[in-house]
């Protein structure tokens, strides 16, 4: 009799990091670029340091829905709040990496110029609460995992939008994913 495997063992391909980073501008006149996402698949890309990428890769494609854009703090949150990144990989690294693919062309992605409260909202974990001074309104104004969901929907827009004429390319020469003995 065959058992069934647990939700969380099931891998989804089409899933995309979300991760916010320092500010860069790519050209003269542009737009900051302080959000990037992209494929899963780009974790897996030789120049990104692995075996991090590959186990990074492995948490964010197990359990997910297809299509889902899952921020890194989303990760961190999953991890224990973080503690759960010293078994895992070396995320700075990694997404310092991931940044480096985009600019130098070797992967796809979404380079966003989010505002500074989506940027926050994408920031922090899936449940958490930011509250913000509004100087007119004289008051504390609180945002919360709506708001932060309304963020991820209006990415979700634009990705569709960018996707329905191409998958994101998450490179060349891709290492394969990690395997678990079912």
């Amino acid at each position: 009799m065959t058992e069934a495997q647990p939700e969380n063992s099931v891998r989804v391909t089409d899933v995309y990091l979300l991760l916010a980073h320092e500010p860069y501008y790519p050209g003269p006149g542009t737009q900051e670029i302080n959000t990037t996402l992209v494929a899963a698949a780009s974790l897996l890309h030789p120049q990104v340091r692995q075996p991090d990428g590959a186990r990074i890769h492995d948490c964010l494609t197990r359990g997910r829905d297809s299509g889902e854009i899952v921020p890194l703090a989303t990760l961190t949150h999953e991890l224990g709040g973080g503690a759960g990144w010293p078994q895992v990989g070396d995320w700075e690294t990694v997404t310092t990496d991931l940044v480096q693919l985009v600019r130098a062309g070797e992967c796809d992605a979404l380079s966003l110029g989010l505002p500074s409260m989506a940027r926050t909202l994408i920031c922090t974990g899936p449940h958490s609460q930011v509250r913000a001074f509004d100087a007119a309104a004289g008051e504390f104004i609180a945002y919360g995992p709506a708001e932060r969901a309304a963020v991820l929907a209006e990415v979700g827009t634009f990705l569709a939008c960018l996707v329905a004429e191409r998958d994101l390319w998450p490179g060349d020469g891709l290492l394969p994913s990690l395997t678990r003995p079912v």
